[in-house]
């Protein structure tokens, strides 16, 4: 049985950031709810031992510097969790896949930056 990952790094991001909200979806009205990480799985794959997950991290903000800057301490967080169990899940290593890019996202009053990241846990055992 896998892990939910996702579930992890959000909790693992939530409690490293100490602040921003940080979901698995974009809140209705982003805007007015800034700053925002949302983590989403974007792919993966396992060998029946070791789960290897793409995880995409986009960080709302209402500028360019504060977009950065919530990129940047989002990228820590994230990279925070090798060798470390977040979320009840053990995390053996992460890796950028792809840095964080800004992305446009149809609001003059948002913008945002995405990164993926690569993360190995190990299935558990039992139910």
């Amino acid at each position: 049985m896998w892990p939910d990952i996702e579930l992890a790094v959000i909790k693992g991001v939530r409690a490293g950031l100490g602040g921003p909200r940080v979901t698995d979806e974009v809140p209705a009205k982003v805007e007015t709810l800034l700053p925002v990480v949302v983590v989403q799985v974007a792919g993966g794959a396992d060998d029946r031992i070791t789960d290897t997950v793409t995880v995409d991290v986009a960080c709302f903000a209402a500028d360019r510097a504060a977009m950065w800057q919530l990129a940047e301490r989002a990228r820590q967080a994230v990279h925070a969790l090798a060798a470390t169990m977040a979320g009840g899940v053990v995390i053996d290593t992460v890796d950028t896949e792809q840095r964080p890019v800004e992305v446009p996202y149809g609001n003059p009053a948002v913008r945002r930056a995405v990164a993926t990241y690569r993360l190995t846990t190990r299935g558990r055992t039992g139910p």
